[in-house]
């Protein structure tokens, strides 16, 4: 998602509150929106620095979706107009032609008024958006995008699960995912304190949880450890220091930290994962709280591929299923921005900075 639109994310003292107000339209294989599923006709539009589009990355990868569905890539950082595609060769991206993801949300409104957030699914055509609604955008791809799923798919939300899924998924969005920004953009001593005792309670009961099964839901991955791993890979990098949700590091607690390894040794999620993009986008988009913008060379990331011991607790990642193949062609993660990289670009390699209008 991020709506991390520039600086200025704390109110003075109030405790944080998410802007959650989408574009809700969904692309459907029933007809029952004008949006049918077409391979070939949307462009998902992420940054690997955002939680929210990390996990809209996870699941089309997972899915087998690369051949249909193609994915454009903005770079880590933005400022209050919006994501920009500095990436690509010219600074636009190659399919939409924008330098702007703002061009595609005021492609479908030319008043548009709200925030330009990541994930968004762009029809190609027009070059409009068509929703940034990110929570229902990854459960189409598992439920209406089911004949381009790649053979040996997982069913990432079965639908004999689905009720408590919405349970968990829904504690661990309100309590863990806006959790840590809850705790770093509060406005007031008293806001920190409330933000902090929820984000810890919510991580206790998920230790105690993963300490008995191997992921949230059993035996197997679901789309609810999708939602989790995107803020467990950023804790110890930024949430830790930078939000201040510093009772412990993630390394630190036995059952996460081996089941946030686990996830992220199976395919599609560490290779996925940027910390490099992910720090530099926390350290110098936030300049209210790290007005410096001076991006830590640390921690080690290599610890991430140390063994876990998750498979002593039974289960298997994709099932009966198989693992996604290598990653698409102009989509991996350079080597040294994962696990063991150097922490983060010299400032000399940074992407350029948009500036504000």
């Amino acid at each position: 998602m991020s709506d991390d639109t520039g600086s200025g994310y704390v109110a003075n003292g109030q405790e944080y509150s998410r802007d959650t107000n989408y574009l809700t339209d969904r692309i459907t294989s029933d007809g029952s929106s004008p949006w049918p599923v077409e391979a070939g006709r949307y462009r998902l539009v992420i940054a690997r620095a955002c939680p929210w589009a990390n996990r809209a990355a996870i699941v089309r990868r997972l899915l087998g979706l690369e051949p249909v569905l193609s994915m454009g890539i903005c770079g880590p950082t933005h400022d209050e107009r919006s994501w920009t595609f500095d990436l690509d060769p010219g600074g636009r991206d190659p399919v939409l032609g924008y330098e702007r993801l703002q061009e595609a949300f005021l492609a479908r409104d030319p008043e548009y008024p709200r925030g330009i957030t990541v994930p968004a699914m762009v029809d190609v055509a027009t070059k409009a958006v068509v929703t940034n609604d990110f929570t229902q955008m990854t459960l189409d791809f598992s439920t209406q995008w089911t004949a381009h799923h790649r053979d040996g798919a997982p069913d990432l939300y079965p639908e004999h699960l689905r009720d408590e899924m919405d349970d968990v998924m829904e504690r661990v969005y309100t309590e863990v995912n806006n959790g840590v920004y809850r705790c770093g953009f509060a406005g007031s001593q008293r806001a920190y304190d409330r933000a902090y005792d929820r984000l810890w309670t919510a991580l206790d009961w998920l230790e105690e949880r993963l300490s008995t099964q191997r992921f949230l839901m059993g035996d197997t991955i679901t789309e609810a450890d999708v939602r989790l791993f995107t803020t467990l890979a950023r804790f110890d990098a930024v949430y830790h220091g930078h939000f201040k949700a510093n009772r412990q590091k993630l390394a630190e607690m036995p059952a996460l930290w081996a089941y946030a390894r686990d996830l992220f040794q199976t395919p599609g999620f560490g290779d996925t994962t940027d910390f490099p993009q992910i720090k530099e986008h926390y350290y110098v988009v936030h300049a209210d709280i790290n007005p410096t913008q001076v991006i830590p060379q640390g921690p080690d990331t290599s610890n991430w591929l140390t063994p876990h011991g998750r498979e002593e607790l039974g289960g298997a990642p994709f099932g009966d299923g198989t693992p996604p193949g290598p990653v698409a062609q102009g989509e991996e993660v350079p080597a040294d921005h994962g696990p063991g990289g150097i922490g983060h670009r010299p400032d000399g390699e940074r992407g350029q900075r948009p500036r504000p209008a």
